[in-house]
């Protein structure tokens, strides 16, 4: 059996694989209130749970980045996504500080490998061209978990209790695990892959061999670190992702304290921003494959793409002087739309710049830097949100927001004079 276009299908995988993934995530956040006052869980011991997530998560992306170059693609989803669906489900028996953090530990460790092992799969699957496009597709994964979550899980909370609700949404990640292992091959192994297809994920790919580098041979992390490429993908994500991180973890929190939402106001409404975010991330990819297409260099076409989105970002600040709590979720929407603009052509460059057999490793460099840098946002502003508070600050949510915005904008600019122009490098296979 042939089926055309199988590519579409891989990525179709792949992007489910991270819908579940954001919600599983999403469920502590949508229920942070719920859970705080049930469990007597302060703010700053929120960011902290948060952060732990954070910490693990940025130590397993370099190590899951390594372990699916090791162990490919398919193995390597398999072990993710078990490690986290049983986290996910964990959270249902946890009882404080200590067995909520020994639960986002796990899910971190788990959750980190769905993205050095989507780029791998992206780099494996699509020629050149379309890769931006593919990596906007499972991007917008992250984007669909994240509207999905507020609807679904405030459903489950108010009908069932918190505790059953990550029992559930644990649960789905076993229904995935059934149809990779049933369907996820490399292409050179497939049964379903059609000549024609093969050729075209082929086209644009630098041959075996080609300036005395050897594809397949990995490269170490030392090698890895000793161009400035791999500097600017990590600076560039350190300084970004805490914009993604603070209104995936707090969002629903700020709309409940800050706005004067109930439960079941954020479950109708708190989905516009991630859905936003998945408009972002297609229409991210699909920007630079179109500027491409029309003439543009890979470096020009994936430059224009990343300005537009990172200028987008400071609309962050506007959020919280809003008027009306729609109004905050508009220009909210705004921020999530642009962030995922220019992180989609961010993780793209892994593979404009290195081999396949280098792409996870960097991608998962760059998730370590992203998450570490992450990780200190959400603990300070559960910090900062517990200071204010005690300052009787009307809104304490503002200063982290505020600070928020100005991070995509600096971001890029890191990336624009580190990077130098986006095209395949020559590289040598170490030596023996």
């Amino acid at each position: 059996m042939k089926i055309p276009g199988l590519r579409w299908l891989m990525i179709g995988l792949v992007f489910l694989a991270t819908v579940i993934n954001y919600v599983d995530r999403q469920t502590l956040a949508v229920l942070k209130k719920t859970i705080c006052d049930d469990l007597a869980i302060s703010d700053t011991q929120y960011g902290l749970i948060f952060a732990a997530f954070l910490i693990a998560y940025a130590i397993s992306q370099t190590l899951s980045g390594r372990l699916y170059d090791a162990i490919g693609t398919r193995r390597g989803f398999t072990a993710s996504i078990v490690v986290w669906s049983l986290a996910a489900m964990a959270h249902a028996v946890a009882r404080g500080v200590g067995s909520f953090t020994a639960c986002r530990v796990l899910l971190g460790l788990g959750e980190a490998g769905n993205w050095p092992g989507a780029a791998k799969a992206v780099g494996e699957w699509f020629p050149i061209r379309e890769r931006a496009l593919a990596m906007g597709i499972f991007n917008t994964g992250a984007a669909v978990g994240g509207a999905l979550s507020p609807p679904i899980i405030a459903w489950l909370a108010l009908h069932y209790g918190w505790r059953p609700a990550f029992v559930i949404t644990g649960l789905l990640g076993f229904g995935w695990l059934a149809l990779w292992l049933a369907t996820y091959r490399v292409p050179d192994r497939h049964p379903w892959l059609t000549a024609q297809e093969h050729d075209t994920i082929l086209e644009g790919q630098r041959p075996a061999g080609a300036q005395g580098e050897t594809p397949e041979v990995g490269l170490g992390l030392a090698e890895l670190l000793r161009h400035r490429q791999t500097w600017a993908i990590v600076i560039a994500r350190f300084v970004t992702d805490p914009i993604w991180w603070l209104y995936v973890g707090w969002l629903p929190s700020y709309l409940q304290e800050a706005r004067g939402m109930n439960l079941k106001a954020v479950g109708a409404t708190a989905w516009l921003p991630y859905l936003a975010g998945g408009v972002g991330a297609l229409f991210g990819g699909y920007l630079s494959g179109f500027l491409i297409r029309r003439g543009l260099s890979v470096d020009r076409a994936r430059k224009t793409a990343m300005a537009i989105g990172a200028l987008l970002t400071p609309a962050g600040a506007l959020a919280v002087r809003a008027e009306t709590p729609m109004a905050a979720l508009s220009w909210a929407a705004i921020v999530l739309f642009g962030f995922q603009v220019w992180i989609n052509n961010v993780q793209t460059l892994p593979s404009d710049f290195f081999p396949k057999s280098a792409i996870a490793s960097v991608t998962g460099l760059s998730g370590t830097a992203a998450a570490l840098a992450s990780a200190a946002y959400v603990f300070g502003t559960g910090y900062l949100v517990d200071s204010f508070k005690a300052q009787g600050l009307s809104n304490p949510y503002t200063p982290v927001f505020v600070l928020a915005a100005t991070l995509g904008p600096l971001g890029l600019l890191l990336l624009l004079a580190l990077a130098g122009r986006i095209q395949p490098l020559s590289l040598q296979a170490p030596r023996r």
